[in-house]
């Protein structure tokens, strides 16, 4: 082939090449669809302490694994959700004979997951949260004697699975979540949790969802010792509130929650 035409071919190829990149490039990316009920197990990146927290102080925390959405859609592991402090009441004694004593208070709303244009508004509830410990529990196999040199997973809220099992089945053998390479996938069940002064309901899914460290059928609150959750979110205000006497409340970093999108009204 003489050499102008194969200038000319690689020319043309050239173009095509340079007209698909920019195609692509000029082709706006569909906006994240999160239905409702969606969940999204996040880890918090830094702490927030009662003592020193300020109202519209940053709050982050990133996906625990990756999230899959209708369609083609997912949510990578890693990606930043971001919301802002509400409230903050530290703990103060009051002296006062027989004062009744104010409990100290975190109050935080997430507000967008994603980072930079590709950010999009969020309305989140909190349907878990664990401490540091018991996220750290729940991350990595434990072996309970000598001879079990694989471990078993406990998952927050109690479902236990080895490393090796597909399927997680429940005391009766069914399958009630599933262990893939990208995370822990289930459909939620129907739970309840209950505080000093706070209780809520959490609902169950027909879809699947990712889980992380979280058991199907986790709800409330998970090693925080006399924490308590009176507001999660589910009143569609998507804020949440932890609450503690005696002492002030610290949310440290390495704690995780479920979060799940409130239905719009």
């Amino acid at each position: 082939m003489p050499k102008t035409q194969v200038l000319k071919l690689g020319m043309l190829a050239f173009g095509v090449v340079n007209l698909a990149m920019y195609t692509a490039a000029a082709t706006p990316a569909q906006p994240l669809s999160l239905p409702p009920s969606t969940a999204i197990p996040v880890r918090f990146v830094h702490s927030v302490d009662a003592n020193k927290a300020k109202v519209d102080d940053t709050v982050t925390a990133k996906t625990m694994q990756v999230v899959v959405l209708p369609g083609v859609q997912r949510i990578a592991k890693g990606t930043v959700v971001t919301g802002h402090v509400v409230a903050v009441e530290p703990f103060h004694f009051d002296s006062t004979p027989y004062a009744h004593q104010r409990p100290s208070l975190i109050s935080i709303h997430f507000d967008k997951i994603g980072s930079g244009e590709a950010a999009v508004p969020v309305n989140l509830s909190v349907r878990a949260i664990a401490n540091t410990l018991e996220s750290r529990d729940a991350s990595f196999p434990h072996s309970f004697d000598d001879t079990d040199h694989v471990g078993e997973i406990t998952l927050i809220g109690g479902t236990t699975f080895s490393p090796l099992e597909k399927a997680i089945l429940s005391d009766d053998g069914d399958a009630i979540a599933y262990n893939r390479r990208s995370g822990v996938f289930a459909r939620l069940l129907p739970a309840g949790y209950s505080g000093p002064g706070a209780g809520m309901r959490c609902a169950g899914t027909d879809t699947e969802q990712s889980v992380a460290i979280f058991s199907p059928d986790v709800c409330g609150v998970y090693g925080f010792g006399g924490d308590y959750m009176p507001e999660n979110g589910q009143d569609g205000s998507g804020t949440f509130a932890l609450v503690m006497r005696g002492h002030s409340v610290k949310l440290y970093a390495g704690s995780t929650a479920l979060l799940q999108v409130n239905p719009t009204n």
